[in-house]
């Protein structure tokens, strides 16, 4: 007996002596992790619940990290600036354009002076994060051994083209840092329509409702697997699903119980480049000129880390800046610096916030922090009130200049003077014909003819041009006098392929032409020519006029952009009458280039669309992979840039045959308010990563269709639709 007491007194003092000796972090970590329930459902969505918002953050990071570690990670290491330490020197560039627009020294210090809310927000971010890695040390991250609070406020907005540079690329910081002047001045509009694929919101007042409830639409453009879908909910108040972008801990594009928010990128100028005279004196040092004085560039060090051949290495510049900003290129001996603000304490608040606001005051309220760079904004709510904002963060300038190139540095008349308020922007609220849409295109169609007025605002709020996905929104959503949830959809999922309305008839007037100029080549493509004639311009998995159209297009798209920088889809409109007047050979050879190579590579040129046009996925990789020898899902849609709504972006893979699926519709959502929301969505490809989960492409059938699922909003459906429920660090 004596011996069993003594046993128990040893066990006894070495458990208590553990706990006393246990790491404060991971106590911490642990007890934080008991406040915080995640139900996964049948399609492994994560449902968070906490008691503060904080719980729910430290949640979010976990379940992100238990989805995707890699891509939270690599998000991470871009917006740091160091992918090089990944990728080798082919990334220096890159790391050195970050750490030249993103100052991670602001980053630390907006953390220390953050409000003690949001600060706990940023604790409980890095704590999930790294709890997942203390529960999983067989992840081992790449680059990134400690996740930091301050790291979120080095990506403050959750846009895929969250970062502003006047245009300015890698490349041009690698012309300037080796003594080179750029080739030629990037056009801004047409440099952020070629990164940009695009995305959709519609909005759809009670008017217009079959319901006589608000409908919302949601339906960002990205590349696939750049955002999970996931629902937060506190006691402190927090209640909203929808999607956030990897390693964020805010719904970037969702809706609450009151409403619903949707960006779409733009290119409303919230970034410009200043040319700047340079000198420099006897004793090397260099000044800019400004107004009838000369000032001293502001000089630094920066180092950049890059892996070559297992070995990190160093690369070290001395970089520039004025008081406008960062030098970033050279052009026409001019120094150009960039003025911007990619990053920032009130653009954090302002992400969060967003997701807890209860009306259509106190949405305008958050906007009025004018701290959302690069984005448009979507809004309608359970009052019934539909609205769009075009841009936000929105400098007062002079329009005496052109602020789509850089404009004289060394004039203070060129200097901002203030920002714009939100009621100064281009914006609608309640269009009285009931509905609002946005596809990255002008403002000045957002409603139709009751849109906003062009005269009314400066060029530099709205340089955006029309495209094809606008001018097919704005024809749909005019049709139908009442809409349901699955009308919204269908809108969304339209066919049509509004480019080739124009594009189209010069291709059948060119091919009328060759006929007495080549006689076998007209006879070649005449079976070919006659399925385009009998095409109503729209996609399908059957089509095989697609095919054909889609290949030719793409064909004309490198050829004319090798001799004009608009896009083609644009140039049709703007220069149909040029086109008309070319060479006809040439906008009919691409025709018989297509159908050559369908014929060497199926036997026939005959090949229906979804036969070509595939979704895959083979492993969860950052840099996409695709086989011909694996199979793939027929998809029927094409890319935004063919004006299609729903869009699915896909290109060849080295030795393949067929195309493969990298982007377009990411996560989409259909929601109508009033009373109890209902909401409908859909994932690319499933909200896992891992191969091995049942999630990994368990939504692919279904994206390829169009068939949404029941979006489980409250408890009760989560309950019912529960299929495994756990603390973070259980399992």
């Amino acid at each position: 007996m004596r011996n069993l007491t003594a046993l128990i007194l040893i066990l006894y003092i070495g458990t208590t002596t553990s706990s006393c000796n246990q790491d404060p972090q991971l106590n911490k970590w642990e007890q934080q992790a008991k406040n915080v329930t995640i139900v996964r459902d049948e399609y492994g969505v994560p449902h968070i619940y906490g008691k503060t918002d904080a719980d729910c953050v430290f949640g979010l990071m976990y379940a992100q990290c238990e989805d995707d570690f890699n891509r939270v990670e690599n998000n991470y290491v871009t917006m740091l600036g160091r992918t090089a330490e990944q990728k080798g020197k082919d990334g220096i560039y890159e790391d050195l354009l970050i750490r030249l627009t993103i100052d991670s020294a602001g980053a630390r210090e907006d953390y220390n002076n953050s409000p003690d809310w949001l600060k706990k927000l940023l604790l409980a971010y890095a704590d999930g994060i790294n709890y997942y890695l203390y529960k999983h040390p067989e992840v081992k991250p790449a680059v990134i051994e400690k996740f930091e609070p301050w790291f979120p406020l080095m990506y403050t907005d959750g846009s895929i083209s969250a970062i502003q540079t006047g245009g300015l690329e890698a490349r041009d910081l690698e012309a300037f840092y080796s003594s080179r002047e750029i080739a030629h001045l990037p056009d801004q509009r047409h440099e952020r329509e070629d990164k940009l694929i695009g995305s959709n919101g519609f909005a759809i007042a009670p008017s217009k409702s079959a319901t006589g409830n608000a409908l919302f639409y949601i339906n960002p453009h990205v590349t696939f697997y750049f955002r999970p879908e996931v629902h937060l909910q506190s006691e402190e108040g927090l209640h909203v699903y929808g999607a956030v972008t990897w390693g964020q801990f805010f719904v970037y594009q969702g809706f609450n119980e009151f409403c619903g928010f949707m960006h779409t990128s733009s290119s409303a100028d919230a970034a410009d480049l200043y040319a700047e005279t340079v000198i420099r004196d006897k004793d090397g040092k260099y000044f800019y000129k400004y107004n009838d004085s000369l000032r001293a560039l502001e000089e630094k060090r920066v180092t950049i880390r890059y892996k070559e051949d297992g070995i990190l290495k160093a690369k070290s510049f001395t970089v520039y800046a004025t008081h406008h900003g960062p030098i970033m290129a050279m052009n026409d001996g001019k120094w150009l610096s960039l003025r911007t603000k990619n990053r920032s304490l009130a653009g954090l608040i302002q992400s969060w916030q967003r997701t807890k606001v209860k009306s259509l005051d106190e949405f305008s309220r958050n906007l009025d922090l004018r701290a959302n760079l690069s984005n448009n904004t979507v809004y309608a709510d359970a009052a019934g009130n539909i609205a769009y904002w075009h841009g936000n963060y929105m400098p007062v300038r002079d329009t005496a200049y052109n602020w789509e190139i850089p404009v004289d540095g060394s004039s203070s008349k060129t200097e901002w003077k203030g920002m714009h308020s939100v009621k100064e922007t281009v914006h609608i609220i309640n269009p009285a014909n009931g509905w609002i849409q946005n596809t990255n295109n002008t403002p000045y169609s957002v409603s139709g003819d009751l849109s906003p007025s062009r005269k009314n605002y400066p060029a530099y709020m709205a340089p955006d041009g029309e495209n094809f996905r606008g001018i097919n929104a704005v024809r749909l959503l005019s049709a139908k006098q009442k809409f349901t949830m699955d009308d919204l959809i269908a809108v969304g999922y339209d066919p049509h392929l509004t480019a080739f309305d124009t594009s189209m008839p010069i291709l059948l007037a060119a091919y009328d032409k060759i006929r007495s100029i080549d006689h076998s080549l007209y006879n070649k493509l005449a079976e070919p020519v006659t399925e385009l004639k009998k095409w109503d311009h729209n996609t399908g998995v059957q089509s095989v006029a697609t095919t054909l159209a889609i290949h030719w297009a793409e064909k004309m798209n490198a050829l004319l952009r090798s001799e004009d920088p608009e896009l083609f889809a644009d140039f049709t409109v703007r220069y149909g009458a040029v086109l008309r007047n070319t060479d006809p050979l040439k906008i009919v050879m691409p025709l018989k280039e297509v159908v050559d190579t369908l014929e060497a590579h199926f036997g026939k040129w005959q090949v229906a669309w979804g036969d070509i046009n595939r979704m895959q996925r083979i492993k969860n990789s950052i840099i996409p992979v695709h086989s011909d020898s694996f199979p793939g899902i027929p998809v029927g849609r094409a890319a935004s840039t063919w004006g299609q709504l729903g869009s699915l972006v896909s290109r060849y893979f080295p030795g393949s045959h067929k195309r493969y699926a990298t982007g377009g519709n990411s996560f989409v959502c259909v929601v109508e308010f009033g009373g109890k929301i209902k909401a409908r969505s859909i994932l690319a490809g499933g909200e896992s990563g891992d191969p091995t989960s049942p999630h990994f492409f368990d939504q692919a059938q279904m994206y390829a269709d169009g068939r949404f699922k029941d979006v489980h909003f409250y408890k009760e459906d989560v309950v019912k639709n529960a299929k495994k429920t756990y603390h973070p660090g259980d399992l």
